[in-house]
């Protein structure tokens, strides 16, 4: 099974002390590139959540955002007098250097960062349940990139089944074509009333059949669709190694254009081009 990279994933969980929620975007791109956004009391949890990452996915751009609404309701409020007593001294030895100055507000003591502090919940505990949460995101986020997998993987079994089909006609074509031409250039001979040596003659039509014989190049292309179906249903990590076989579908294609000297043939080369190049950009999106 083939995976995308594209995917939305969130999950959300309430605790005693708030509520903590997950949010995970994946897009597509040439390795696994994490972009964490944490609050300040979750920074500890930045290197578990890539090893989670690492160990979960293989390329991929993965935003990673949570967020923590706390839950004040029914906390006491505390003072740490240490920190109070140490800002009061502070500002009395300001004070000092002042002529006149204000008289200290307790409120504005209180207000500083550290002075007054609520019941806080355990790091450990809140980390924890971050963590949990977070490994649970991260499953519905692969799964949804496996749900879009399996679209894209019928998506390019589509293309493949276009590909072989295109590849059949042209091959039962091709001995039709060269009689053509053949008798092109017998009638075109006849017209001019030009006097031909018959060995001359099969010898030019010989030349003819090598340069414009795509037998090599058919071949090539049904084995690349064998192994783009192989690829595809093994699955894993396979992104790179379709987007290097649709190059070599690719190339097949350009070089069968190339060899062209029948409409039929021409048309052939452009339909199977815009059936790889279809394939090729879904194969970006693939893992």
């Amino acid at each position: 099974m083939v995976h995308s990279m594209t995917a939305f994933a969130r999950v959300e969980g309430a605790g005693a002390h708030g509520t903590l929620s997950w949010e995970l975007r994946s897009v597509n791109h040439r390795y696994l590139e994490p972009h964490l956004r944490l609050p300040d009391a979750f920074r500890d949890l930045e290197g578990a959540v890539r090893e989670a990452l690492r160990q979960g996915l293989s390329r991929g751009k993965v935003e990673c955002t949570l967020r923590f609404a706390e839950e004040n309701t029914g906390k006491s409020l505390q003072v740490d007098s240490e920190r109070a007593r140490q800002l009061i001294s502070a500002a009395e030895s300001v004070a000092a250097l002042i002529q006149q100055p204000a008289p200290l507000n307790p409120l504005e003591v209180l207000a500083w960062p550290g002075v007054l502090v609520a019941d806080a919940a355990d790091p450990q505990a809140l980390n924890a349940a971050a963590l949990a949460l977070f490994n649970q995101a991260l499953s519905e986020l692969k799964n949804g990139r496996g749900r879009e997998g399996t679209e894209l993987a019928k998506l390019l079994s589509e293309r493949l089944d276009n590909i072989t089909a295109e590849v059949a006609a042209l091959r039962e074509l091709v001995p039709l074509m060269l009689a053509n031409q053949r008798q092109k250039i017998l009638d075109r001979c006849a017209e001019m009333q030009a006097e031909l040596d018959p060995q001359r003659l099969e010898q030019e039509l010989v030349v003819l059949a090598q340069k414009s014989d795509v037998a090599e190049e058919l071949d090539r292309l049904s084995t690349h669709v064998g192994e783009v179906r192989r690829v595809l249903k093994a699955g894993g990590a396979a992104g790179r190694r379709l987007d290097f076989l649709m190059q070599e579908l690719n190339r097949e294609a350009n070089t069968l254009g190339s060899k062209a000297f029948d409409t039929r043939s021409t048309q052939a080369a452009v339909n199977l081009k815009v059936l790889i190049e279809q394939m090729r950009e879904q194969v970006q999106n693939i893992e």
